[in-house]
C-alpha cells in the first residue's frame, strides 16, 4: 500500500488548477485498482459475497469521509460497491481525492473485500 493512506485529506478552498501530466501519474501508479475517468475523477468498484458485506463497506467507507472531511459518491448493489472520488470545487482531483481512495483501498483490503 502507498503512503498515500498515512496521510490526512486538506481541504480545497478552489483556485487550483486540477491534477495533470506526471503529478496525476505519479499518483495514479500508487492506486492500481482505481481508474482516472477523463482526467476529472477516480473509480473504482469493489466486489463482496453479498448484500450485506457490501453495505458494510459502505459504512466503513462513510466513516472514513466524515472523518477525512472528503466525501466520495458511493454507489451500492448486491455485492459491489461503486466509488468515485473528485474535488468538487474545481471539478478535478487533487491529491487528498487520491488519498481518500488509498483509505478506502485499506479498509476493503484489510476488512474482508473479496480481493482485487
Amino acid at each position: 500500500m502507498s503512503d498515500l493512506a498515512a496521510k490526512s485529506c486538506v481541504p480545497c478552498r478552489g483556485g487550483v488548477p486540477p491534477l495533470s501530466g506526471e503529478p496525476l501519474r505519479a499518483l495514479a501508479a500508487q492506486l492500481p485498482h482505481w481508474d482516472i475517468v477523463a482526467g476529472h475523477h477516480l473509480h473504482r468498484q469493489f466486489e463482496f459475497p453479498d448484500f450485506a458485506s457490501a453495505l458494510a463497506f459502505v459504512n466503513r467507507a462513510g466513516a472514513i469521509a466524515e472523518q477525512e472531511g472528503h466525501h466520495p459518491d458511493l454507489c451500492l448493489s448486491w455485492g459491489k460497491v461503486e466509488v468515485s472520488i473528485y474535488t468538487h470545487k474545481i471539478q478535478g482531483l487533487i491529491e487528498s481525492d487520491f488519498i481518500l481512495a488509498a483509505k478506502l483501498e485499506q479498509a476493503y483490503s484489510t476488512k474482508g473485500g473479496s480481493g482485487h
